[in-house]
């Protein structure tokens, strides 16, 4: 077979060979891999009909489309492994502890609370942390994510555990869509009163998907109407079978309200910990682990909340969090103390970071500043290049003209700043995730934490884009330029009324859909001719009701011979009528239409706008 040949170039053809390259690559990268000039790869993408620079970054379909033309296959490296080997290039091992079993030493569970939205997932961890963290909240939705440790006893022994309260699912599974295996267990919170509901077990997928052990906490036992035994039969159908009916998944009946069985629930914890699980790490490494959480402090600058998984971080320490690098100036922990050091499964609050990390970035810590500072850039500018090839809508020759005519396919820019880096992530997702169909696109030009700036202003202004800021505001003369702009900004601080109102949005941009709805149909059982209004149909009206003004179509034996005809008059015995109902006569007039017989029908409709579902 002849290699493809390009302003008389000859290109190399690969014969089934393995390409791997990153996401968000460009054809020079490509043409780095193959011994080609990038150039000529360009002209081979113009010829298949695509459009695209030599150093672009390019989505995997068009990557994959260049590839079968030169007979290569393609591989994309996913982001962990490249992240591993951008490690290895650096001699560090992510994700494992070092020395043999004799270095491991017991850690406490880390454990997340999920559950329908209203089920008192947040009132539960205020039981548990003995503080009140729902009166900030904005309609008792939790906003943030956090990290607290909490002490229990079971059988004698203290023993600790780790709590991650999260925004919804959306975070939980964005954290372990980048590899982030965060999560030892998942309490499940039932109301006894409500049973399982659509969030319960869109909770429990995920937790399934995750692999975790799951324990069920059944709340709000003393409220009226509470039915703890229909929780469990109900589970059951999902695959949680309680310890008593012969399953392995503990179920605690609790009120987080009055604090009742708090104790059991923290012991259950514990045990399905001791059974399911071996939770083991060296202390004596370098720390290594995952964010939780992290925003802007106006007074202390970037600080993000880390979970310590394996070695222990200590003040002063050289860490890399994603893209984010710099020195430990100082560490908290879920009380505000400061604290020198922190081992596995401590969550802690650092200051000294660089800029604000992504909720579910790895963290590690390196010796030397530059080894940080080098290995934060190689992630931000990978990540970036993924960003830009998943932005960027492919146009093809064919549908250019298409796409110009604007309108073809309508777009929904979206700026999301936050007052989090969980928040922002889990927003980001969920709207991300939002279906209505293939006519509306959904793009998000720029997503960040902190206040909107003029910088945001002036993106939004060039591209037709509306701003989101949740829980935080416009600073300095942003507000005005915005003003000046036409800019649309809109502030929100719960999460699931920007989900509805940007949804509501899209549906609003779809062109309506429109069906046909029928109304009643009539039997002409006689026709009267008119000299003024020519002939009338005297009729019976068979189903429904026949109203003036409505489109109709007339059958004949069972065939329609006339479309798009109108109700022009509608008679009973002398007088003019707006409509006729079942089972009564008339007289009906259609208009310049004149071919009625005796025993057609006549069928009326209207044309109603589709809701959209």
């Amino acid at each position: 077979m002849q290699a493809p040949s390009v302003g008389g170039v000859m290109l190399p053809r690969g014969n089934g060979q393995t390409v791997r390259l990153s996401r968000g690559a460009s054809l020079t990268d490509f043409a780095e891999k193959i011994n080609a000039n990038p150039a000529s790869l360009v002209q081979v993408m113009l010829n298949l009909g695509e459009m695209v620079t030599a150093t672009q970054s390019v989505s995997d379909e068009t990557l994959q489309l260049l590839a079968d033309e030169m007979n290569y296959v393609i591989e994309i490296v996913s982001p962990e492994e490249e992240d591993r080997e951008l490690l290895e290039s650096f001699d560090i091992e992510f994700g494992e502890d070092e020395g043999g079993e004799e270095a491991l030493v017991a850690r406490p569970p880390v454990v997340t609370v999920m559950g329908h939205v209203d089920h008192g997932k947040t009132r539960l961890l205020d039981a548990i942390r003995k503080t009140n963290v729902v009166a900030g909240e904005a309609g008792g939705i939790t906003q943030h994510i956090g990290a607290y440790q909490v002490a229990t006893q079971v059988n004698g022994e203290d023993r600790k555990i780790t709590f991650i309260d999260t925004p919804g699912h959306e975070a939980f599974t964005a954290m372990r869509a980048r590899g982030a295996k965060s999560t030892d267990i998942a309490i499940l919170v039932v109301a006894a009163n409500d049973g399982v509901m659509p969030q319960t077990v869109e909770a429990l997928n995920h937790a399934k998907a995750a692999d975790v052990p799951i324990v069920v906490a059944v709340n709000k036992i003393d409220v009226e109407g509470a039915d703890p035994t229909k929780v469990r039969g109900q589970l059951t159908e999902y695959g949680l079978v309680a310890e008593e009916y012969g399953g392995d998944t503990m179920f605690v009946d609790i009120s987080a309200k009055q604090g009742l069985h708090i104790d059991d629930l923290l012991e259950a914890v514990v045990l399905t910990a001791d059974a399911a699980l071996d939770l083991r790490a060296n202390p004596d490494q370098d720390a290594q682990g995952i964010a939780i959480e992290a925003h802007l402090d106006r007074g202390r600058g970037a600080v993000a909340t880390v979970l310590v998984q394996r070695g222990t971080l200590r003040v002063g320490d050289t860490m890399v969090v994603g893209d984010a690098y710099g020195r430990v100036r100082a560490m908290l922990d879920d009380t505000g103390n400061n604290v020198e050091e922190a081992g596995p499964s401590a969550p802690v609050l650092v200051l000294g970071l660089t800029n604000v990390p992504g909720a579910g970035d790895n963290f590690l810590v390196v010796e030397e500043d530059r080894t940080a500072r080098q290995i934060a850039e190689k992630r931000a500018a990978r990540e970036r290049n993924a960003m830009f090839a998943k932005t960027r809508r492919r146009v093809s020759l064919e549908d250019l003209d298409k796409v110009l005519k604007a309108g073809e396919v309508q777009q929904l820019n979206l700026i999301i700043k936050g007052d989090a880096s969980g928040s922002v992530e889990a927003l980001e997702s969920s709207l991300l995730q939002l279906d209505v169909g293939d006519d509306v696109d959904l793009r998000i030009l720029h997503r960040g934490v902190g206040a909107v700036t003029e910088t945001d202003v002036s993106l939004a202004a060039g591209s037709d884009a509306i701003i989101i800021g949740f829980n935080v505001r416009a600073e300095g003369r942003a507000t005005s330029l915005a003003e000046r702009e036409g800019v649309d900004v809109r502030y929100y601080s719960v999460i699931y009324q920007v989900i509805e109102e940007i949804e509501a949005a899209l549906k609003g941009m779809l062109k309506p859909e429109y069906e046909e709805v029928e109304l009643g149909t009539a039997e002409i059982r006689e026709v009267f001719r008119s000299s003024k209004l020519g002939n009338i149909a005297g009729v019976l009206i068979r189903s429904g009701e026949v109203r003036r003004n409505t489109k109709a179509r007339l059958i004949r034996d069972g065939k329609v011979i006339a479309e798009n005809l109108t109700i022009e008059g509608l008679r009973r015995f002398k007088d003019d009528v707006t409509e006729i109902r079942e089972g009564y006569e008339g007289g009906i007039n259609l208009g310049n239409y004149n071919d009625i017989k005796v025993d057609d029908v006549i069928a009326t409709y209207e044309m109603r706008e589709k809701p959209r579902g």
